[in-house]
């Protein structure tokens, strides 16, 4: 096949750029150049999807694309932009889409049929981020390519190695640095997380076949758990650390910030008492249809070599833009309180 990657150069861009590459695909990847490096075999093309002439001049030459893989799209107006100018020069689009693009998530399982967020196609350009945004990226896409030639891939918490937001690394940084080590929850909590590659095989297969349709994209219910994945990070580091479980009550009421201090935690329960949907998402549509999902003990052990290639970060990992990892005096601070 002939693929176009919007994007290609940090994580699971990368991912699917990789595994395209590997597949005999020939692969072209647009983008701007400024968030990583293209990787080998791939025919790159400078530019900026926000860019109207930027898209006009990728396909200026008349070139024509089995399928689109969008892994960059977080802006409804964007995503219909490069739909339309690519609508008659590839056949199928793969939209990377979210389970946050599911009204009902984190609060309650979903799987395809769950109502989405309402968000249009036609959402104005530049908007804060909202996890209603997808649900719009979806319907551009959907209204420029049509049911029959769209792929609608509902991605779950994906790790692996080159990922950008820093979930696993920080934990494998932070175990490797050894000591006691606050590990939240339980660890017998079921978690959900999918590496990037086997993310980007799934969906390339999906494409070599013609599929269509939506998949939610992600690992089994209970296919791991938080002490496994810890555990996971210390086997693969070689740590000595001790891990220490502190309840979510006590976390919550110290005022730990979800999924960004401890990254990949929030509390089982909500509010009103019922058992949280994050980690419940239905990916038996996608199982059934061919994805494959290695134990996380690998994804551990490959991110945690990729690490040590990479080198020390020159940035902090960050998510929305706020910083990730508990500050190491708060985390002293709790694991004293609990003895």
């Amino acid at each position: 096949m002939r693929i176009l990657i919007l994007g290609g150069s940090v994580f699971l861009g990368r991912a699917f750029a990789d595994a395209a590459v590997r597949r005999g695909h020939s692969v072209t990847t647009f983008n701007r150049g400024r968030s990583g490096t293209d990787p080998a075999g791939v025919d790159v093309v400078r530019g900026d999807r926000t860019v109207a002439a930027d898209l006009a001049a990728l396909v200026a030459g008349g070139e024509r694309w089995d399928l689109v893989v969008d892994t960059s799209g977080q802006q409804p107006h964007d995503v219909r932009q490069s739909a339309a100018a690519l609508r008659e020069h590839a056949d199928r689009y793969l939209f990377v889409s979210s389970v946050h693009a599911f009204a009902g998530w984190p609060d309650a399982p979903v799987d395809e049929a769950s109502p989405l967020h309402e968000c249009p196609a036609d959402t104005p350009a530049g908007q804060p981020f909202s996890t209603a945004l997808k649900a719009g990226c979806e319907r551009a896409v959907l209204e420029q390519f049509g049911a029959e030639r769209s792929l609608l891939l509902n991605c779950g918490l994906l790790v692996g190695p080159h990922e950008n937001v820093g979930r696993l690394p920080w934990w494998l940084e932070r175990i490797a640095a050894g000591g006691r080590v606050l590990a939240p929850g339980r660890p017998d909590l079921p978690i959900q997380l999918i590496d990037a590659r086997d993310f980007a095989e799934f969906g390339l297969g999906l494409g070599e076949r013609g599929e269509h349709g939506s998949f939610v994209t992600t690992a089994l219910p209970g296919s791991s758990t938080f002490g496994g994945m810890l555990e996971a990070c210390v086997a693969a580091t070689g740590s000595t650390a001790e891990l220490v479980w502190v309840p979510d009550a006590a976390l919550t009421a110290a005022g730990i910030e979800i999924w960004s201090e401890l990254p990949l935690w929030a509390p089982e329960f909500g509010e009103d008492g019922k058992p949280s949907g994050i980690w419940r998402a239905d990916s038996a549509k996608a199982v059934a249809a061919g994805l494959a999902c290695r134990p996380i003990e690998r994804t551990a052990a490959d991110t945690w070599a990729w690490i040590l290639e990479r080198g020390p970060r020159d940035r902090p990992y960050t998510q929305g833009g706020e910083p990730i990892g508990i500050d190491l005096e708060k985390e002293r601070r709790l694991l004293a309180a609990q003895g």
